[in-house]
């Protein structure tokens, strides 16, 4: 029997929109500034400004707000540190799903109509980790990471390649996201995009087509009706 097209797409954020990882990233980068340039002070508030733009961006927003300017090959070393220290506190403290994602996700790979993706700035062993942690099932899903793209967001390329590999044009899409570069990445792919309050006010959301305090409160045939909206 031949396989059905689908219609629609449906791709996941991970960090922020799967699970609460931002804790944990934060936490991780904090004692990695430590071990590694032994800065201290360093709070949560100062990653903000690289929330979702993968491990560089989020490294560098928190130097540069104490200013410290870090060489590529400094960031490279604070990025592999950053990582080892998230997957040791996964290791100890597992993170579950946000409620309403497997929920969600499970419906989705389910209806024949659906292609689902996950699209993450994180590297593929991190975002495996919390996918896993999560109990996410993505080995029945198209995953790209940061992995895989040159450009990180506020860059379309992660949602691009995502709705490509599903087999669909991205304004065939849907992405979830928590974080402002996210929507935009989403928007300038030409995909539509729920975002969710896990990580930031509804009012730094705004340019997202609609916007969700949980995974809960959002159904297929929402999604299916904001896609067919597009055309």
């Amino acid at each position: 029997m031949q396989a059905i097209q689908p219609a629609y797409g449906l791709i996941f954020d991970v960090d922020g929109v799967i699970a609460d990882t931002e804790g944990a990233n934060a936490r991780a980068s904090i004692a990695m500034f430590a071990e590694v340039f032994g800065l201290t002070g360093v709070v949560r508030e100062d990653f903000e400004a690289g929330l979702g733009r993968g491990a560089a961006a989020y490294v560098r927003a928190a130097a540069e707000r104490h200013g410290l300017e870090l060489t590529d090959e400094q960031v490279e070393r604070a990025t592999a540190r950053r990582q080892e220290n998230f997957l040791a506190l996964l290791e100890r403290e597992p993170l579950g799903p946000f409620p309403g994602v497997l929920e969600l996700m499970s419906a989705a790979l389910d209806a024949e109509d659906f292609a689902v993706a996950i699209a993450t700035s994180g590297t593929r062993a991190k975002s495996e980790a919390v996918l896993k942690s999560a109990r996410v099932p993505y080995e029945r899903m198209t995953c790209v990471t940061g992995s895989d793209v040159i450009r990180k967001k506020p860059a379309p390329d992660l949602f691009e390649t995502a709705a490509r590999r599903c087999g669909l044009p991205p304004s065939r899409c849907a992405v979830i996201e928590d974080a402002p570069d996210g929507i935009e990445a989403a928007r300038a792919a030409g995909a539509a995009c729920i975002a969710v309050t896990n990580s930031t006010t509804a009012e730094r959301l705004a340019r997202a087509d609609r916007i969700a305090a949980s995974l809960a409160e959002v159904s297929l045939d929402e999604i299916r009706a904001l896609i067919d909206a597009r055309r």
